[in-house]
């Protein structure tokens, strides 16, 4: 229990990070982030309180996609439902927290008042970003046990097609709902993209059957994985071997930047939903268990920060839990005792039958 709050309180903390650098107009650059960072004493000296250091959108995204789960539904569409209501709920309030389009354009596109296709939102050419990723984590928390799959599979697409109605938006959510699931198996995080490669068809199938814009989606839909494949061969991490993953001998804060505006389609790191939870993943890959390391790479970048930010806390959280973390991060969050409940709720649902 205590790594599932860790996770939830995590994941605030990098999105807390991370949009700050967003908001900077300094942050066209990690090299110039980390060096503010320093003047101020580091990350040993913040105290992250909801005034200076507020959470961004991601933050009450994944919120209320954990309410919903932690509600008493009685079946998946029932679980919809409550995700609907909950997301047009809340959607006037993410204005002042700068979100990402795509979340704003798909919540109102919901129709709460239809019990029958309350979820069913328009393909959307621009719903490719980060925002259905840095949602679902807690899908996977809910439902991280190995005969769960294909309920997670099923969760993770509807909430991510709710409001980011796109492969490369959607399978982010899939993608960091299997990440959450993988760590809370113990699964070695080498291992961790090339199995959710294999499970991408699957969504595929699943789509197939609900026989919904599988014309729109076949042009995007191999995108997606060729971007992850590139990935994992740059990492030399693409064949089923204990082996590391390997990076370049100078990957400082301006060659990580360079790489993530590579990996990116839209020349900003971290900004669709493939390349969100790719950065995060390349951070845990290097830090190890360095809290430090890990902010280096995935909340302090010239990217999208907020987002990197948010997936790369919450899988470290479930990893490594709070121990290496400095206490003021954590200590005045803004939502901490929402987030530690729902933390509590979602290991308690997941380790029923």
């Amino acid at each position: 229990m205590e790594r599932f709050k860790a996770a939830m309180l995590l994941g605030s903390v990098g999105d807390a990070l991370g949009y700050r650098n967003v908001c900077l107009e300094n942050s066209a650059s990690g090299l110039s982030i980390q060096k503010e960072l320093q003047k101020v004493g580091g990350l040993d000296h913040l105290v992250l309180s909801p005034e200076k250091w507020p959470v961004s959108d991601n933050t009450i995204m994944h919120m209320v996609t954990a309410e919903a789960l932690t509600s008493d539904y009685w079946c998946l569409d029932d679980l919809y439902r409550e995700m609907v209501r909950c997301y047009v709920e809340i959607v006037e309030k993410l204005p002042e927290r700068r979100p990402d389009p795509a979340t704003i354009e798909g919540c109102s596109q919901l129709k709460p008042d239809n019990y029958l296709l309350a979820w069913h939102t328009p393909f959307n050419e621009k719903g490719s970003g980060f925002g259905a990723a840095t949602k679902a984590m807690c899908i996977g928390m809910r439902y991280w046990k190995p005969e769960r799959l294909e309920t997670l599979i099923e969760v993770s697409v509807e909430c991510g097609r709710m409001t980011h109605n796109h492969p490369t938006g959607f399978l982010g959510s899939l993608c960091t709902a299997l990440f959450v699931s993988y760590a809370t198996q113990g699964k070695p995080l080498v291992q961790w993209g090339r199995d959710m490669l294999r499970v991408v068809p699957l969504a595929e199938e699943y789509c197939r059957k609900t026989i919904r814009h599988m014309a729109e989606y076949q042009e995007y839909w191999f995108y997606f994985e060729a971007k992850w494949q590139f990935y994992l061969e740059e990492r030399k991490i693409t064949e089923d071997t204990d082996n590391k993953a390997t990076f370049p001998d100078n990957y400082d804060a301006e060659e990580r930047d360079k790489t993530y505006k590579k990996w990116s389609s839209e020349g900003r790191g971290g900004r669709c939903g493939h390349d969100a939870p790719m950065i995060a993943y390349d951070a845990l890959l290097a830090a190890g268990g360095s809290w430090a390391e890990l902010c280096d790479r995935a909340m302090f970048h010239g990217g999208e920060s907020g987002a990197t930010g948010t997936i790369a806390g919450c899988l470290f959280g479930l990893l490594y839990g709070l121990d290496a973390v400095p206490r003021g991060l954590y200590q005045d969050l803004e939502h901490k005792g929402k987030l530690e409940e729902l933390g509590a709720a979602l290991h308690r649902l997941s380790m029923e039958k």
